[in-house]
């Protein structure tokens, strides 16, 4: 996993309330267990028409998102089942954090530990990101503030997650890290 100090970057904003882990990545792309293509069919039914084609008005077809790392979603983003394939097709994408008002527990844990930042805002700071026509957001996770138009905004990130995201680790990177004081212990109570 890549370690996540700071983002700099556009955002795009897709604006729809409950957003579900269905509609982040169809049932019929579950079959795979690598991480690998998965950002091709994110949002597939929004992105593609029924010939497979982009669909000019989607905003992640549109040539000034295409490089933006972080998305902007409507409140109670990523309902619905639990599927780690989720955040993985928005890694792939290109996407290095979710902001919203609202974001389901479960999506926003399957998240934190694969790598994509989950970011949870007030409602007020939530409607001037949607309503926005400057899209540019920095975004310090050391010292957990976002930067928007100018303005700084404090949020909250488990401290766990938090601390393996800046140093690149996922959950079971952690524990590998711990080995020595494991042996240790081990050494001197067994």
């Amino acid at each position: 996993m890549e370690a996540l100090k700071r983002i700099e970057s556009c955002f795009v904003v897709l604006p729809e309330e409950n957003i579900d882990t269905d509609q982040i990545i169809p049932a019929q792309f579950l079959t795979t267990t690598s991480r690998e293509g998965l950002g091709q069919h994110a949002f597939h039914h929004w992105r593609y028409d029924e010939n497979g084609q982009p669909k000019p008005d989607f905003p992640f077809n549109q040539a000034e998102n295409t490089h933006c790392q972080v998305l902007v979603a409507g409140h109670n983003f990523g309902c619905g089942s639990s599927r780690e394939h989720a955040p993985w097709a928005l890694l792939d994408m290109g996407l290095k954090a979710v902001i919203s008002s609202e974001i389901a527990d479960i999506f926003r844990n399957n998240s934190l530990k694969n790598g994509l930042l989950a970011i949870v805002v007030p409602e007020s700071l939530h409607r001037q990101l949607l309503q926005a026509s400057e899209r540019k957001i920095i975004i310090d996770l050391e010292n957990q503030q976002l930067t928007f138009a100018g303005q700084h905004h404090a949020f909250e990130v488990d401290g766990f997650a938090r601390h393996c995201m800046l140093n690149g680790l996922d959950p079971l990177g952690f524990l590998l890290e711990q080995q020595p004081a494991i042996d240790a212990y081990e050494n001197t109570h067994g």
